[in-house]
């Protein structure tokens, strides 16, 4: 096996911002780094994979190259993921986004090799026409969040960013321009106290359209409190910086209705799919999830979309300058039978004439 790495700069079409990047002037940032992996077995089999690394988990760009420069890749097999994984997690304990990246991979070659998809080789399927994306409107001032939900028109489900000093003013805005379209909105724990908490949830809940409210304080909030705002919230509170693990399934579910589930949190594919089925198994709904990533990522996450209640796979939407065409996105709705490919990820490289 030889393995291959490369930095990529994604470009944003909007500046983007959320609570925890948002600052004087805005804040936010243009541009969004990730690194790409492709595998190549001796039989010529190639398998892409893609890290999307996050400071919130304390890993970037430099830190997804140093671990991968780690990792021998004559001890990778697409035949024996379970042990192609086992030995990554010998090369350095976290490092959660370059793992994903080899386990997509090596996801994308095992399928290829058996001729199938990426979801057919797990046994999920893919129903075609029930998959419906959120699309999010990052932080900003009201008259830009007027101008991004404007463009959003085709979209049936917004995912709005709050946070900010200006939250009232911008759900004021997005509802000027679409005054009934279902929104879940995203605090990414900028709510410090259950009480203040609880007093934004009342007001988002007045809108009458908002579905739930995602990851409303800090992942190291004392857990009762956590369970304290559960029980009196007027909106269903889902996870996301608290739940990285089907560990932490038991715990999401005396704190929230349902959690999000991101490949570069899990681990990849593999990570993915256990992570849901453990909240699943909990009672909790799931959502899958990304960050700013390319189709490579977003794709991967759409193999496992039988297991969610949700879908905001739409980091490839935001940006202007994505490598590869995958799964495609109409009006919201997620295909893979309009995939360039019909193996593995079924994601191809974009050329000029995509």
């Amino acid at each position: 096996m030889r393995l291959r790495l490369w930095r990529f700069e994604l470009r944003l079409a909007h500046r983007w911002a959320i609570s925890s990047t948002a600052g004087p002037g805005g804040g936010g940032t243009e541009t969004y780094s990730v690194v790409f992996v492709e595998l190549t077995d001796a039989d010529g089999t190639v398998g892409i994979g893609e890290a999307a690394p996050s400071v919130r988990y304390e890993e970037n760009a430099d830190s997804t190259v140093a671990f991968l420069e780690h990792v021998s890749a004559p001890r990778l097999s697409f035949s024996d993921i379970p042990g192609s994984m086992a030995y990554l997690e010998t090369v350095a304990s976290g490092n959660h986004a370059p793992k994903a990246a080899v386990n997509i991979a090596l996801l994308d070659g095992a399928a290829r090799r058996a001729g199938k998809p990426v979801h057919d080789l797990l046994g999920l399927g893919f129903a075609e026409g029930r998959h419906v994306t959120s699309f999010s409107i990052g932080l900003d001032s009201p008259e830009v969040i007027r101008q991004k939900v404007a463009a959003a028109e085709a979209y049936p489900i917004l995912k709005l960013k709050v946070g900010g000093p200006d939250d009232r003013k911008n759900l004021a805005a997005l509802r000027d321009v679409a005054p009934r379209k279902l929104v879940r909105v995203d605090a990414n724990e900028a709510w410090r106290t259950k009480e203040e908490a609880l007093s934004n949830l009342e007001w988002l809940a007045a809108d009458g359209h908002v579905q739930f409210a995602e990851q409303p304080m800090p992942a190291s909030t004392a857990h009762r409190d956590m369970a304290w705002l559960k029980a009196r919230s007027p909106l269903p509170l889902m996870g996301d910086e608290s739940y990285l693990s089907p560990l932490d399934a038991a715990r999401c579910a005396e704190a929230f209705h349902s959690v999000n589930v991101k490949l570069v949190k899990t681990g990849g594919i593999t990570g993915g799919h256990a992570a849901l089925l453990a909240a699943r198994k909990a009672g909790l709904k799931t959502m899958l999830g990304c960050m700013i990533e390319s189709s490579v990522l977003i794709t991967a996450a759409a193999h496992l979309a039988e297991l969610a209640d949700f879908l905001d796979i739409d980091g490839n939407l935001l940006i202007t300058n994505d490598p590869y065409v995958g799964s495609a996105c109409e009006a919201g709705v997620i295909s893979l039978a309009r995939a360039p490919l019909r193996t593995g990820l079924c994601v191809a490289v974009r050329t000029s004439a995509s």
